[in-house]
């Protein structure tokens, strides 16, 4: 390990805020900053980010956290940077300019598109030609090509949306003019002063068009979509020095780039699930479960979706993921109904102020179901009210719900897979909250450990860059910096008491399946 003077700048470009931490060799935050990202709604279902206003908003925050920390840019050792997932734009080869916005992964512009596609023919035959292909080879990658469906959480159909809506797009693709990339590779264009095009391997994972199991842009997706093998960027690995360093005009001096990683993979890395089968939860805006399924990748027919976590050189490690989108969405929810005041803390207090939920259930779908139910047209609501029911019973249902959905995730992956998870750990805003996990303990009957930081996709940048750069030499010295907050025990006594209430919640959870009409 390197001297005091071993600094890391840790950058995190989230769909809501873009945040800056100074990490000295300590694993300790010397000074963070941070600014919202302003999104764009400019017509129902579509979100965007203007692209010019990010790049402003990214500068500032790091020099502004550099200079909080009473540091100059020479001072840094590296940058590692931590970036959300499937937002995309394209832009001119020649003149870098951007075609449109950032087209955000909450947005729903291609939602007629996914439906007609999961609709076709074509992919009826592609899911006939994979059965067939998985029963004669047994290969993983047939078994997951006969389930495969396309989402709009994807880039695929958003992608081809705007090809097709375009003209300038779809011009400059047919000219060999167009850039495509995701967050990571936008930015890497940007502080590379336009010399750079590449996608790290774990954003490229969780395009849609990346097949895991080649480590390649997958070719049915190419040949399907008509998409030009040109305008993808070159996917490298997540640490090393093919990154290059900052455009030294931009923060006053060269910084090192050293690692890029998806915003999931980081929480991971971050929270040391370095062994097949350790498993992490990200309860923020929604929840991420992931797991660390080793050197393979994990074909689901639940819905689980086969990512990669990260790959170091010769190492490659797969993740298994699963996601609720409603978690802190509820709790925001929750506020505005007036079931909780305006400190999201007071809400295991108030949760715990009754004996239980009085047979209220809550199903948390204001944003559909997935895996493994995967029903976008089921509706949110509270069954059981009754007139013993109180402001309480209903922020308790709430909270049961968001733990009965990771539960749900957590059986998924036990029920396909051969790995045995020993813990779970948290992180996220929603993590805070000792009712939800506890429940989710006595729940798995699994420890269930918060770490003191909820920023474990910074903590995972900043450790990837760290490694890469020699600050530090091995995970096992990043093992030893690991702060926990809290362990949360399964407790027997409560354990039939709880299953039967997850019992009655999935009853629940039936009332409301297919209740929207498609539009």
């Amino acid at each position: 390990m390197e001297g005091p003077n071993s600094i890391i700048a840790s950058l995190d470009v989230g769909t809501t805020t873009v945040r800056c931490h100074i990490i000295n060799n300590s694993g300790d935050n010397v000074h963070e900053a941070s600014d919202y990202v302003e999104l764009h709604c400019p017509e129902p279902g579509r979100v965007e980010i203007e692209p010019d206003h990010l790049w402003k908003t990214i500068v500032n925050v790091v020099k502004n956290a550099i200079r909080g920390a009473g540091l100059e840019s020479s001072d840094v050792k590296c940058l590692g940077i931590s970036c959300q997932r499937a937002t995309f734009i394209t832009w001119n080869k020649k003149t870098g300019k951007p075609y449109h916005n950032f087209i955000t992964w909450q947005d729903l512009r291609a939602d007629s598109l996914v439906r007609d596609w999961n609709n076709s023919v074509t992919l009826m035959a592609l899911h006939g030609g994979s059965r067939c292909l998985y029963t004669l080879t047994r290969r993983k990658r047939y078994l997951a090509g006969s389930v495969i469906k396309f989402m709009n959480a994807q880039v695929t159909l958003r992608l081809l949306w705007v090809i097709q809506h375009i003209p300038e797009v779809k011009n400059a693709l047919d000219k060999g003019e167009l850039m495509f990339g995701t967050v990571d590779s936008w930015l890497l264009y940007k502080l590379s002063g336009g010399k750079l095009h590449l996608i790290e391997v774990s954003c490229a994972s969780a395009t849609g068009f990346f097949d895991p199991f080649t480590m390649k842009w997958a070719d049915w997706a190419l040949k399907m979509f008509d998409f030009k093998l040109h305008m993808f960027p070159e996917i490298c690995d997540s640490t090393g020095e093919h990154f290059g360093s900052t455009v030294p005009d931009i923060f006053g001096h060269s910084i090192p780039i050293r690692a890029v990683i998806a915003d999931q993979s980081a929480s991971l890395f971050g929270s040391c699930c370095f062994n097949e089968g350790d498993a992490k939860v990200t309860i923020g805006t929604g929840t991420f479960f992931d797991v660390n399924t080793g050197k393979h990748p994990h074909a689901s027919v639940a819905g689980l979706y086969p990512v990669v976590g990260w790959k170091i050189k010769n190492e490659l490690v797969y993740v298994a993921e699963g996601l609720s989108k409603d978690s802190g969405t509820l709790i925001t929810w929750a506020q505005r109904m007036g079931f909780l005041g305006p400190d999201p803390s007071e809400s295991y207090k108030i949760a715990t102020s009754v004996p239980g939920n009085d047979g209220v259930y809550f199903v948390p779908a204001f944003s559909g179901l997935q895996a493994p139910v995967n029903d976008v047209h089921a509706a949110a609501g509270f069954v059981g009210v009754k007139r013993t029911s109180q402001p309480a019973h209903f922020l308790r249902a709430i909270l049961e719900s968001i733990a009965f959905r990771i539960l749900e995730l957590y059986y998924v992956f036990v029920n396909e897979s051969n790995c045995n998870c020993s813990y779970i750990r948290v992180d996220g805003g929603v993590s805070r909250n000792d009712f939800v996990l506890q429940l989710v303990s006595d729940l798995t009957g699994l420890t269930v450990e918060r770490a003191k930081s909820s920023e474990m996709s910074v903590l995972g940048a900043a450790f990837l860059a760290g490694l890469a750069t020699g600050i530090w030499t091995d995970k096992k010295e990043l093992v030893a910096l690991r702060k926990v907050d809290k362990e949360f025990k399964p407790r027997r006594d409560t354990k039939d008491s709880c299953k039967k209430v997850y019992s009655q919640w999935k009853d629940a959870v039936t009332r409301f399946l297919g209740w929207y009409e498609p539009s």
